[in-house]
C-alpha cells in the first residue's frame, strides 16, 4: 500500500521537481567521472604525480559534498513544507505519524536512486570524455575503454547516499515534533511577511553597498593601506564580504518596501507594483537563501576564472617556455656531457647537438638593478626597506634565494647567434664595441629600458648598448635567470666559464621517459628547483643540498618549473597534467555549485506556481491579455533570478580582475584581465538561461493549466 502509494506521489512531484532530479543526475555523474581519475591504474602508471591530482579532486569533492548535502537538506525540508497539508490530512484520516515518515522517506529514496542510476550512466559517457582530455594532456591516444572500478563505485555511493541518509534522517526527526497543527501551517511559513522598522533597515542597502566599495579598495590597495596581505586580513575579508552579502538582502527587501510606501514613480508603470510586492516579499522570507545562493554563484565564479587562468597558460605559454627539445645543465664547467649523449644516440635521432658555456666577469650590477626595482621583491633589498633608498648590497650578495646568480650571466654571440638558429630565430649581429642583452618579455614589460644605468665592459673598454631582445630562450636556470648579457667573441676575453650547458635539437618526438633516463646518470649536479604552483622552491631541500653559487631559476611565480635536465617532450604533459589539477576541480567545483544554485531558485519559483496562478489569474480578470501575463511571467522570473545572479557576478568580477591581473604579471602571458572573467561570465549565462528556460516553460504551464482547471 505505502509502496504504490510512495510511486503515485513521485509521478506527482517529478514535474515540479524535475530540475531537482536533473542537477542530482549531474551531480552523481559529474561525482562518478572524476573520482573514476582518483583511481584509475592507467593514469596511476603514466603520471608520478597522479597523486597531486587525486588530492586536489577529493579536496574538490569535500566541498562538494558538503553543498550538495546542504541542498538535498535544502530541498527535503522544502518539499516536506509544500506537502505539509498533505501530510496533516493523512493523519486526520489515521494513518500514523510513523507510517506519514515512512512514506515520505520511501519517496525520497526512489525520487535519488532513480536520480543515482540516471547520473552513472551519464557518469560513463561523461568519464571516457575526461580521460579523452587527459589523454591528451599526455600527448597519447586514447581508445574508449568502459572503467567499473568498484573503488570508484563505492566512494561515489558514499557521497551520495551520506548525503541523503543525513538530510532524511534529520527529517525525520523534525517530523516526529510535529503535530496536526503545525503541518497544517507549515506551508504558510514562507507567506508570512512581517514589516517592522523598514524605514531604519533599508538604510542597510547604501550601508552595505559603501562596504562592498570598501573591500574593493582594500582589494587593490591592501598591500599600501593595511601593512600587506596574511592569513588574518585574508580572513578578515571574507568573513566581512560574506556579512555585507547578506545584509544586502535585508537592506533590498526593505527598500523596496519603503519605496512602494512613498508611492515612487516607478510603481505606477505597467505591472511594476505586482512584480515589486512579489519580489520584496520574497526576499524577506529567503534573505539567507539568497544570500547563500550568491556565495555559491561568486565561489563558481572565481572556480571557473581561475580554471580558464591556468588553461589559458597550458596553451599559451608552455610552448615557449621549453623551447629546445633537450638541454642539460652542469655547473661543472669540464663535464663534456659523454653520459647523456650516449643517451640521447640511443634512445633518439639527433638532428644538431651543441655545448656551450655561460660565462661571467665578477659584476653583479643587473642582479642588483632587478632586484631593487622588480615588484616581486619589494623594497627587500634596500637599505632600511625604504622606497627611495639605495641598494643594500650587502644583503643582496649574501642572499641565497635562487632567483639569480651570484653574478651576472654572459654569453658569446657566436653560442647565443647558434641556439637563434636552432630555434628558428633571426640572427643578431653586434659590432667589436656593443652588446645586446636577451631578457624575458615578462621582465621587460615592468622594467622597461634600463640600459642606461648598465655598464658592461669588454676587453678594450665600455661596450655600447645595442638592443633588447626577448624571444623565448630557457631562462629559467639554463641562459641566465630572467636574462643573459651577449657580447661579441672578440670582446669576451675577460670572461670566465660560469657553467655549462647542452643543447639538443631531436628528429620526430622525444621518447616518454627520455628525461628520467637523464636523470638517472647520477651526477653530482644539485638540482635546483622544480614545478611549483607557487613560486617558492621545495621547503624540504636539506641544509647541505642548498643551492651552489652559479644556480638560478629567475623570478617567475605562481608556477615555476626548474631543472637540470629538460626534455621538452617530456615536460610539456607533465606539467599540462599538473595544471590540470587545478583547471579539473575549479571547473568541477563552479559548475556543481552554479547548479545547485539554480536548482534552488528553479524549484521556489515552480513550486510556488499554484500559489501565483491565482495571482495572475486575478490579473488576466482585471483585463490583461495574454501577452503581458506571460510578460509579467518573465519581469518577474527574470528579477528573482537576476538578483543574485548579477550581485555575484559584480563581486567575483572584481576579485576576477584583481587576482587576472596578478596571474598576468607574475606569469607573464599576453591576455586582457576581462578575459578569463568575461569567458567564465559567457559560461555562467549558458547555463544560466538554460535553467531559466525550463523554469519560465514550467511555470507558465502550471499557471495555465490551473487556470483551466478552475475555468473548467
Amino acid at each position: 500500500m505505502l509502496g504504490k502509494l510512495a510511486v503515485r506521489n513521485v509521478k506527482r512531484s517529478a514535474k515540479d521537481y524535475l530540475v531537482y532530479v536533473i542537477t542530482m543526475m549531474l551531480v552523481t555523474a559529474l561525482m562518478f567521472a572524476f573520482n573514476s581519475i582518483l583511481f584509475s591504474p592507467d593514469i596511476r602508471r603514466r603520471i608520478d604525480m597522479a597523486g597531486i591530482m587525486a588530492a586536489m579532486i577529493g579536496l574538490a569533492t569535500f566541498f562538494i559534498v558538503i553543498i550538495v548535502a546542504w541542498l538535498i537538506n535544502y530541498m527535503v525540508r522544502f518539499m516536506l513544507e509544500k506537502r505539509s497539508r498533505e501530510f496533516g490530512t493523512y493523519l486526520l484520516l489515521g494513518m500514523k505519524k510513523k507510517e506519514i515518515a515512512r512514506l515520505y522517506m520511501r519517496e525520497n529514496v526512489i525520487m535519488g536512486m532513480g536520480a543515482f542510476i540516471a547520473g552513472m550512466a551519464l557518469g560513463v559517457l561523461l568519464q571516457q570524455m575526461i580521460m579523452a582530455v587527459l589523454y591528451t594532456m599526455l600527448q597519447e591516444n586514447y581508445h574508449l575503454k568502459l572503467q567499473f572500478n568498484r573503488w570508484c563505485i563505492l566512494m561515489t555511493v558514499c557521497c551520495y547516499g551520506g548525503c541523503y541518509v543525513l538530510a532524511l534522517f534529520r527529517c525525520k526527526r523534525r517530523f516526529k515534533k510535529m503535530n496536526i497543527r503545525d503541518l497544517m501551517d507549515a506551508g504558510n511559513k514562507n507567506e508570512e511577511v512581517k514589516e517592522s522598522h523598514e524605514r531604519v533597515k533599508q538604510w542597510l542597502l547604501p550601508l552595505s553597498l559603501v562596504f562592498l566599495i570598501f573591500f574593493g579598495v582594500w582589494l587593490f590597495f591592501g598591500g599600501v593601506l593595511f601593512g600587506g596581505w596574511n592569513g588574518g586580513t585574508v580572513i578578515g575579508f571574507l568573513i566581512g564580504l560574506v556579512l555585507v552579502i547578506y545584509l544586502f538582502y535585508i537592506g533590498l527587501s526593505s527598500f523596496i518596501v519603503c519605496y512602494i510606501r512613498r508611492r515612487g514613480a516607478l510603481i505606477y508603470k505597467g505591472q511594476n507594483l505586482f512584480l515589486l510586492r512579489q519580489l520584496s516579499s520574497k526576499i524577506r522570507t529567503m534573505w539567507f537563501t539568497m544570500g547563500t545562493l550568491t556565495s555559491l554563484f561568486t565561489i563558481a565564479f572565481l572556480g571557473c576564472t581561475v580554471a580558464m587562468m591556468f588553461s589559458d597558460y597550458q596553451s599559451k605559454a608552455l610552448e615557449d617556455k621549453f623551447p629546445f627539445d633537450v638541454q642539460v645543465n652542469s655547473p661543472d664547467v669540464e663535464y663534456n656531457f659523454s653520459e647523456e649523449i650516449q643517451i640521447l644516440n640511443e634512445y633518439t635521432e639527433i638532428k644538431d647537438i651543441y655545448p656551450y658555456y655561460i660565462y661571467e666577469n665578477g659584476t653583479d650590477q643587473v642582479n642588483v638593478w632587478l632586484r631593487t626595482h622588480l615588484r616581486c621583491f619589494g623594497t627587500m633589498y634596500r637599505k632600511g626597506g625604504k622606497e627611495d633608498a639605495e641598494a643594500d648590497l650587502e644583503k643582496i650578495r649574501n642572499t641565497d634565494d635562487g632567483s639569480y646568480c651570484r653574478s651576472d650571466t654572459y654569453m658569446k654571440l657566436s653560442d647565443y647567434n647558434y641556439l637563434r638558429k636552432m630555434l628558428g630565430y633571426q640572427e643578431v649581429s653586434l659590432k667589436a664595441d656593443e652588446y645586446a642583452l636577451h631578457i624575458k618579455n615578462r621582465v621587460y614589460r615592468e622594467t622597461g629600458d634600463f640600459a642606461g644605468h648598465l655598464t658592461v665592459e669588454g676587453d678594450a673598454g665600455e661596450l655600447k648598448f645595442a638592443g633588447y631582445h626577448m624571444e623565448s630562450f630557457s631562462q629559467d636556470g639554463h641562459n641566465g635567470g630572467d636574462y643573459v648579457i651577449v657580447i661579441p667573441d672578440e670582446s669576451a676575453g675577460n670572461l670566465r666559464p660560469y657553467y655549462k650547458e647542452l643543447v639538443a635539437d631531436l628528429k620526430g618526438r622525444a621518447p616518454a621517459g627520455l628525461a628520467d633516463r637523464l636523470d638517472d646518470i647520477g651526477r653530482d649536479d644539485e638540482v635546483y628547483g622544480h614545478l611549483d604552483m607557487a613560486g617558492d622552491l621545495d621547503d624540504e631541500i636539506e641544509e647541505d643540498e642548498k643551492m651552489v653559487p652559479n644556480s638560478c631559476f629567475g623570478t617567475d611565480q605562481i608556477i615555476v618549473y626548474a631543472a637540470v635536465n629538460l626534455v621538452r617532450d617530456n615536460l610539456i604533459p607533465e606539467v599540462k597534467y599538473m595544471l590540470s589539477a587545478i583547471v579539473f576541480p575549479c571547473f568541477y567545483l563552479g559548475f556543481v555549485f552554479v547548479c545547485v544554485a539554480l536548482t534552488v531558485l528553479s524549484v521556489q519559483q515552480l513550486s510556488d506556481s499554484a500559489k501565483y496562478k491565482f495571482r495572475y489569474d486575478i490579473l488576466r480578470k482585471i483585463g490583461l491579455r495574454k501577452n503581458e501575463v506571460a510578460a509579467a511571467v518573465a519581469k518577474q522570473l527574470f528579477l528573482y533570478y537576476l538578483c543574485p545572479a548579477v550581485f555575484a557576478a559584480g563581486i567575483a568580477g572584481t576579485v576576477a580582475i584583481f587576482i587576472s591581473g596578478k596571474f598576468i604579471f607574475y606569469t607573464g602571458i599576453s591576455t586582457s584581465v576581462f578575459q578569463y572573467f568575461g569567458v567564465s561570465f559567457l559560461l555562467f549565462f549558458g547555463i544560466y538561461g538554460l535553467y531559466f528556460a525550463a523554469t519560465y516553460a514550467g511555470f507558465q504551464r502550471n499557471i495555465t493549466l490551473h487556470t483551466r482547471y478552475e475555468l473548467l
